[in-house]
């Protein structure tokens, strides 16, 4: 939430062992389009101009583990991963404030493309607070049918936020204490805290389940993307294949298949 009388989302993105990759090969052929969508090709736009540069023949190839409109920033990894190959391109060293400037043109971001936990804000493409590494955790999820226009929710998110502005206050208080302390549990805390006030406005199917049965697979906390359709667990500590079977048939039996990957930095 920012101050003053119109709020701001500022989120801490949380990232996960999945990746969107771009890559470009030399050739004789004169360049194609970018396989990763419209937004990823006007970053090559605004790329070249920034740098008075033009796209040498070649092909470009792409892939991304991430699904689009879920709520894991598949938008803004595709952006970063194709700044990251115009980088290589032209051998220059990475810039992140290139890179956030080519973003403020595109759309409203996450912050992962930062190498650490940081309080962002994603319309002013601006760091709040940088949070650090310390803190890692593993997850079992499940993406939920259908998809979420993050531009479209956005008015919707901020005025919940401004009815829950108090209980959104205190979450973040919550959350930025167990990050100073390094305190992987207190931030799972915060986050299960924050994913019920987001089931009031984006709600998941599963989450009543997924909350009544945390305690059982000795979960840290619930997750959720507060853009999209992701729900899942935190874990400080690694599940065991044990638990993973019984977690994968949990979800099944929500009508989901179980996805497990590690996240964070510690």
């Amino acid at each position: 939430m920012g101050h003053g009388p119109e709020p701001d989302i500022a989120l801490v993105s949380f990232p996960v062992d999945r990746h969107s990759w771009v890559h470009f090969t030399r050739g004789t052929d004169p360049p194609g389009p970018l396989p990763l969508g419209e937004k990823s090709a006007t970053a090559v736009r605004l790329f070249l101009d920034r740098f008075g540069v033009e796209l040498p023949a070649g092909r470009w190839s792409a892939h991304s583990d991430l699904p689009v409109g879920v709520g894991m920033a598949s938008s803004t990894a595709d952006i970063v991963a194709t700044l990251r190959c115009l980088f290589h391109i032209y051998s220059l060293p990475y810039d992140p404030g290139v890179v956030t400037g080519i973003l403020s043109s595109i759309e409203r971001a996450d912050s992962v493309f930062l190498d650490q936990f940081a309080l962002y804000s994603s319309a002013r493409h601006h760091v709040v607070r940088r949070l650090g590494t310390a803190i890692g955790f593993h997850t079992a999820y499940v993406i939920e049918r259908g998809t979420v226009d993050t531009a479209a929710v956005t008015p919707l998110l901020l005025r919940h936020y401004r009815r829950r502005a108090q209980e959104y206050e205190r979450c973040l208080t919550d959350l930025l204490k167990g990050f100073s302390a390094a305190d992987p549990a207190a931030v799972a805390r915060a986050a299960t805290a924050s994913a019920t006030l987001s089931q009031e406005v984006l709600p998941k199917r599963a989450f009543e389940a997924v909350v009544a049965h945390r305690e059982e697979f000795g979960a840290d906390g619930v997750f959720v993307a507060h853009t999209g359709s992701l729900i899942g667990y935190l874990f400080s500590h690694r599940p065991a294949p044990g638990a993973k079977d019984e977690l994968s048939a949990f979800f099944s039996s929500l009508g989901h298949q179980c996805s497990f990957a590690q996240g964070g930095y510690g």
